[in-house]
């Protein structure tokens, strides 16, 4: 899965930045269980999961009210 970039991020709308979140939630619990049990092969992948959690979070909190 190629790197997203933030501002593709900052074009979606409010639900699919949440659903896209639980994805990502996901993904990152199947990386660590992975890592856990030495099947994980592509460890800089959950950098990028990471990575892209913390951007669609910044992008949900850019768009509350101040």
């Amino acid at each position: 899965m190629p790197k997203v970039k933030f501002s593709e991020i900052l074009e979606l709308n409010p639900d699919e930045l949440s659903r896209r979140l639980l994805d990502l939630k996901k993904e990152a619990l199947t990386l660590r269980l992975q890592q856990a049990t030495g099947q994980l092969e592509n460890t800089a992948r959950r950098l990028i999961v990471r990575r892209e959690i913390a951007q669609v979070k910044t992008a949900i909190n850019q768009r509350k009210p101040s």
